[in-house]
């Protein structure tokens, strides 16, 4: 038993040995005082000039972010195998003449889309034929034929995946991208 003994108080006598109290080194931390440059922020010039909204000739707020004007309306929907313009997006188009016709320098590319019915040639056809007739609308209400930028998708980049009608609704579409 005294030799369980010995080996219990060498082996704990072994770990005490090799167990080392770590000298805690005292870390510096630079701190940098700000109080005199909170001094400076506080006497700045009150004649400073804040910039914001108050003058509208600087604003840069376009017409086309307002989200009541006409001009946010950029996607005109179809009937089914149509090219006609349905009368409630009418307006809408008006604006966007009128907008090109004021911004000379301003280009919009209309993008025709078309649902997956039909062949992807027939689609590209009506896509073309959808953008075609809001360009010719434009153009009678006073944009430039040079502003207007015509490209057709067809079926290839739907708005809404989906095999039913409200999907294919939502692809009969013509964008209007400034």
């Amino acid at each position: 038993m005294s030799i369980r003994l010995l080996l219990i108080l060498g082996l704990i006598s072994f770990l005490f040995g090799c167990s080392t109290d770590k000298v805690k080194e005292d870390v510096v931390v630079a701190v940098e005082d700000l109080s005199s440059q909170q001094d400076k922020i506080n006497s700045v010039d009150s004649d400073a000039q804040a910039y914001g909204t108050e003058d509208s000739t600087t604003s840069r707020f376009s017409q086309l972010d307002d989200p009541e004007s006409p001009l946010s309306v950029r996607v005109i929907y179809f009937e089914y195998d149509s090219s006609q313009i349905r009368s409630e997006y009418r307006s809408a188009i008006e604006a966007h003449s009128a907008y090109l016709s004021e911004n000379i320098d301003t280009t919009v590319t209309l993008e025709g889309h078309a649902d997956e019915l039909g062949s992807r040639e027939y689609n590209l056809a009506l896509g073309e034929r959808r953008a075609k007739s809001i360009k010719q609308q434009m153009l009678l209400l006073g944009a430039s034929s040079s502003q207007i930028r015509l490209v057709s998708y067809g079926e290839e980049r739907p708005a809404v995946d989906g095999h039913d009608e409200l999907s294919w609704q939502k692809n009969r579409r013509v964008e209007i991208l400034y």
